[in-house]
């Protein structure tokens, strides 16, 4: 176990040395529009690793506490406390002018944006650092990334967990030993900069009343409304438009803010418009009449059929609101990969991608991550292919728990090669993928032990049974990129792979969809992950479908692999993982999907890319993307 270290060594690159504002939090729940924060710490630490201050407070919300259980604050003994807005300006100055750190960065920054805006105040952070991004670089030997595994695992006391001065003093061992440790890998750190959070563009919008009903599909001439028809307006109408879409509703219609093959009608005044919806409704033959002849529909909507939503298996125990939930005890079943679900390929208007030969998976490197370095594109996806095929996983960052490279042809060339001779790790040529290596053979000394728990490692198509239909994190990491973005994105859509409106779609622009079962992190440069609420997913919702997509030119054969893992929560060791590494010329990627067939929920590998955009493939799902 190496020691914490309480500076930094002088030899350390100025690449890691800034001066820092290590945050904690407590809350009264979860979401930061809603909640508020009860307790907060701050430690401010030099680029030399020492602390240079301290500050800590209770804080009165003005509500209830919440989870009590949890983190032991009762309203008695918040009662009393300052404000949030009596001490905001003691906290933005620890803020200001440092990168912000805590563990899960991007929790405790959206509570102190929300925070800082009902205060009418800025929020002085242009750059923040997530401490679970940082060790999932590093890659250090724990069953999991727990405040209380890293811990462990630096050899930091800890005396009293939920405490928000104890959590960052904590933090701040675990951290100053994790900069060392991604100086001595020669890691880049996972800086993040950040948007104006507190602006109400980000702001969730108001949450839309699903739609009981499922779509019966097009109005047919002379045929009565159904609920649950897919209803879209465009242009002016003498009712207005608000009134129109209240009485729609309240009928048991689904209004939609755009217009897909699944609409069921479009009403407008004017047919010669020219409008976006007008050239798409005429484009897929989707029905279209006047606001007249809506109205007298209107008055006679015939009975849908409604949604179902299955009756699902309740955990054992209930699901605590703190900031990482705990690892189900259960263990996901592998499924061999199937047909039983519509998958990704058959949704309308997405047109069907590459399909590679399932690989065959074998156990020979079933305790080793190999990292591949030079060759083109294609050699060394067949390698990291070649990698899973014998039960390995295919590494694509240099990390601590890196057991093997493979040299290709111009890998002496990477920049890491100094670093993989520093670290001792053994290198090998290509044969070595093909020669019979045992599972059971030692890897080299220094090479970190086991993890807690091994990743089902996933072939495309590959699908796991989730033991629980609570909380799960899917992430997508990456290579550094210094040409290009990659977003990661998120489609709730239904038994028709459509979302049954535009909020269900989550990006960037809208990090949160309404009901917030579904939510965007962005952890750092080279990963983002999509937290689901399975629980809180409306009844039409049959599958997420997670995918990333590229702003600009470049493509994933220019990006190369994409690793996408499973996990309980965003701290819990990784259930299941693939790789996603057959794109050429591909801009956006589907990763993978989570989806419900019967009462069981099943996560899916996907791997499959589209040359055209990010509003391509939104429109497949029905979605109109607004440049």
């Amino acid at each position: 176990m190496p020691p914490a270290a309480t500076t930094l060594d002088a030899s350390t690159p100025s690449d890691y040395a800034f001066d820092w504002a290590l945050v904690d939090v407590e809350t009264s729940g979860l979401v930061p529009r809603r909640d508020r924060i009860l307790s907060i710490a701050v430690v401010t630490i030099g680029p030399d690793g020492r602390q240079t201050g301290e500050f800590t407070t209770l804080l009165d919300p003005g509500c209830d506490p919440g989870p009590v259980h949890i983190h032991g604050l009762t309203a008695e003994r918040l009662s009393g406390a300052p404000t949030f807005e009596q001490v905001a300006g003691q906290i933005g100055a620890l803020l200001q002018d440092r990168v912000m750190v805590a563990h899960n960065a991007q929790f405790d920054y959206d509570f102190l944006a929300h925070e800082f805006a009902r205060a009418r105040l800025y929020l002085p952070v242009a750059q923040r650092l997530c401490n679970l991004a940082l060790n999932r670089r590093v890659d250090p030997p724990t069953a999991d990334m727990s405040l209380a595994s890293l811990a462990a695992h630096y050899g930091v006391p800890q005396t009293k967990a939920h405490d928000a001065l104890d959590d960052t003093r904590v933090l701040a061992g675990i951290f100053r030993a994790s900069l060392s440790e991604a100086a001595r890998l020669d890691l880049p750190l996972p800086l993040v900069t950040c948007p104006p959070r507190q602006d109400p563009q980000f702001a969730p919008s108001p949450p839309k009343t699903p739609c009981a009903y499922r779509n019966p599909g097009r109005l047919e001439p002379g045929g009565p409304l159904v609920q649950g028809m897919k209803i879209s307006i465009t242009g002016e109408t003498a009712t207005a438009r608000a009134e129109l879409v209240a009485r729609s509703v309240a009928a048991g219609l689904n209004m939609m803010t755009s217009v897909s093959r699944h609409t069921s009608a479009l009403v407008t005044n004017d047919t010669a418009s020219g409008s976006a919806k007008a050239r798409r409704a005429l484009s897929e033959g989707v029905p279209v009449i006047d606001e007249h002849s809506f109205l007298t529909l209107l008055k006679d909507v015939r009975p849908g059929t409604p949604h179902e939503k299955p009756a699902l298996e309740t955990p054992t125990a209930a699901t605590a609101p703190t900031k990482a939930t705990p690892t189900p005890t259960a263990t996901a079943q592998p499924v061999a990969p199937a047909s039983d679900s519509r998958t990704a390929e058959s949704a309308p208007g997405v047109p069907a991608p590459r399909q590679p030969e399932t690989p065959r998976v074998g156990k020979p490197f079933g305790r080793r991550r190999v990292l591949v370095l030079g060759g083109s594109h294609e050699e060394a996806s067949g390698a990291r292919a070649r990698v899973v095929e014998r039960g390995g996983a295919a590494a694509i960052n240099l990390s601590a728990g890196v057991t093997d490279i493979v040299l290709l042809p111009g890998g002496e060339r990477d920049r890491r090669m100094a670093r993989v001779a520093s670290l001792g790790l053994p290198v090998h040529d290509s044969a070595w993928l093909d020669a019979p290596t045992s599972s059971d053979a030692p890897v080299s000394s220094g090479v970190p032990a086991q993890r807690g728990t091994a990743a089902q490692i996933l072939p495309r198509g590959g699908v796991i049974d989730l033991p629980t239909p609570g909380r799960w994190s899917v992430g997508a990491s990456w290579a550094q990129q210094t040409n290009c973005e990659i977003d990661v994105v998120a489609f709730i859509v239904d038994e028709e792979e459509q979302v049954s409106c535009d909020e269900d779609f989550v990006f960037y622009g809208a990090p949160e969809s309404p009901d917030g079962a579904v939510r965007l992190l962005c952890d750092g440069p080279t990963e983002q992950t999509i937290a689901v609420d399975l629980a809180a997913l409306p009844p039409a919702a049959r599958k997420v479908v997670i995918a990333a997509a590229i702003d600009g030119a470049a493509t994933f054969g220019d990006i190369g692999a994409v690793q996408a893992t499973l996990a309980p929560s965003i701290d819990a060791a990784v259930l299941a993982q693939t790789t996603v590494d057959a794109a050429t010329s591909e801009r956006t990627l589907l990763l993978a999907e989570i989806y419900r067939r019967g009462p069981v929920w099943r996560f899916r590998a996907v791997g499959q890319g589209y040359d055209h955009g990010l509003d391509g493939l939104a429109r497949g799902y029905g979605v109109d993307v607004k440049e």
